[in-house]
């Protein structure tokens, strides 16, 4: 695969991701519903505050879902803008991660969390990371290596989304509007 249409995959594969991350956080698809607002805006300024039972114990389920979630953002930053610095690389995560959240308290859709935000970013990170140490290891065949892995991984979850659409949708009785 020539350079230039392996960059293009990575484009195209990083909007497809960015679209999925999408649907997913704002539109909580594929369990989407007509009614995504219920018109109460919920915002939390203190970390983990919201992370807990009601018998204190942490509930680590959605903080390690939010940390997964960016970690291909964090690869793909890398792999798109290899010469940027690592803090040039984290902003634009933050402000991904900055703008669903304030997206959804505007909007009234899911609720804001400081916590998200930190999880979001801690997996772009993560994601960063591990880039670093795959092109340290495949050197020149890493984009090759990490496109064809994220086309797999991009098929699997589109079928995957319309799988959970269909069954939440026609299935389970809740056809959309």
């Amino acid at each position: 695969m020539k350079s230039k249409e392996r960059n293009t995959l990575t484009i195209v594969l990083f909007i497809v991701y960015i679209l999925l991350l999408t649907g997913v956080i704002l539109f909580k698809l594929p369990f989407y519903s007509e009614k995504i607002s219920d018109g109460i805006r919920v915002i939390n300024l203190i970390p983990f505050q919201g992370s807990f039972d009601e018998n204190g114990v942490i509930l680590l389920r959605e903080i390690i879902q939010n940390i997964l979630i960016f970690i291909p953002l964090g690869i793909y930053i890398y792999m798109i803008k290899y010469e940027w610095s690592f803090m040039k690389k984290v902003l634009p995560i933050m402000g991904l991660s900055l703008s669903f959240e304030l997206i959804q308290f505007i909007f009234a859709i899911g609720r804001t969390d400081v916590t998200d935000l930190l999880d979001n970013t801690l997996g772009g990170i993560i994601g960063i990371g591990m880039s670093a140490v795959i092109f340290k290891i495949f050197k020149n065949h890493t984009v090759k290596i990490v496109n064809m892995l994220a086309l797999v991984l991009t098929v699997c979850v589109v079928l995957r989304f319309a799988y959970l659409f269909y069954l939440s949708h026609f299935v389970m009785g809740h056809p959309p509007g």
